[in-house]
């Protein structure tokens, strides 16, 4: 009986090194899962600085696990959102704030926030091209065809990936190859809105407020347009998120040069408790920001 005991030994040490790869691969996807579904700890914060400070050492450390899985669509994903929420959040933020005083500094955070627009961007067309290949030949040959495979488990990655593209787009307005990506970014958020149209309290409409109103041979009044899906994000989100507000007011009530319905907006989002719903605290409170900032320009934005 013992005989078989050093071969089958020695045969388990080569199997066990012959699957290192697997072993790793399979740590690796471990850690992906772990990291691609700790947002909570995140959006649930009260500090936004801190935060801020903390998300490009988080970042960076899913792209180092993502190089040892790199077909993790969960990391992916999660870096397309994640990308795309610093820039907005932190970045583009931070240049409007500060460009009356420090225009070149302005321009450089512009500048970096594309980039990290575009960063997020292609990690969300890389987990589209895993799950679909030739995801993005096939968008910008015929977008409705291929759009057409996708189902509502993708709507978030759909999501963030076009809100990455639209947001270097919006920084990039001199740039007429990337302001003709505009197309494909319309095309993916109407199928988020056919897929699942109340996705995440109403996030999808949310977009289409403020899209409604710089939309290019759009259908019927813009302003009605975008007031419909206001209201139905208002009621998805049972007027709990400062962004709806905030968004509608930059909108519309600009556009429309309606200077009580812009304060009216504001301070509704200001209005908004921010312990009530933890997983919507730092959100609010970056939106919340965007309101006093908002609130200090109504000369600029007022005829």
């Amino acid at each position: 009986m013992m005989r078989g005991g050093p071969i089958f030994l020695l045969s388990l040490s080569f199997g066990l090194i012959l699957s290192g790869c697997s072993v790793k691969k399979l740590a690796m996807n471990q850690l992906g899962d772990a990291l691609s579904g700790g947002g909570d700890v995140f959006s649930s914060d009260n500090d936004p600085e801190l935060v801020g400070d903390a998300l490009p050492f988080s970042l960076k450390l899913m792209e180092s696990v993502l190089a040892g899985t790199p077909e993790h669509t969960g990391l992916l994903t999660s870096l397309t959102s994640g990308f795309t929420q610093y820039a907005y959040g932190w970045v583009q933020l931070e240049a409007d704030e500060i460009e009356d005083d420090d225009y070149d500094r302005a321009v450089e955070l512009r500048e970096r926030a594309i980039k990290l627009y575009e960063r997020a961007n292609a990690y969300g067309l890389r987990a589209l091209e895993i799950e679909y290949p030739g995801f993005e030949t096939g968008l910008r040959s015929d977008a409705h065809k291929i759009l057409s495979k996708t189902k509502a488990q993708d709507v978030e990655l759909l999501y963030w990936t076009a809100l990455a593209w639209g947001g270097a787009i919006s920084l990039s307005l001199d740039n007429m190859d990337l302001v003709g990506d505009l197309a494909y970014v319309e095309a993916i958020m109407e199928r988020c809105l056919e897929l699942d149209p109340d996705w995440e309290m109403g996030s999808i409409q949310t977009f289409f407020v403020t899209y409604e109103m710089s939309r290019m041979n759009g259908e019927g009044d813009p302003v009605e347009n975008a007031t419909r899906y206001y209201r139905r994000a208002l009621e998805l989100s049972d007027g709990q998120l400062a962004a709806i507000y905030v968004g509608y007011a930059e909108s519309v009530a600009v556009e429309t040069q309606d200077k009580e319905l812009f304060l009216d907006l504001l301070n509704k989002a200001l209005a908004i408790d921010v312990d009530e719903n933890p997983s919507l605290r730092l959100n609010n409170l970056l939106y919340q920001r965007r309101a006093e900032w908002l609130l200090t320009r109504l000369d600029w934005l007022f005829l």
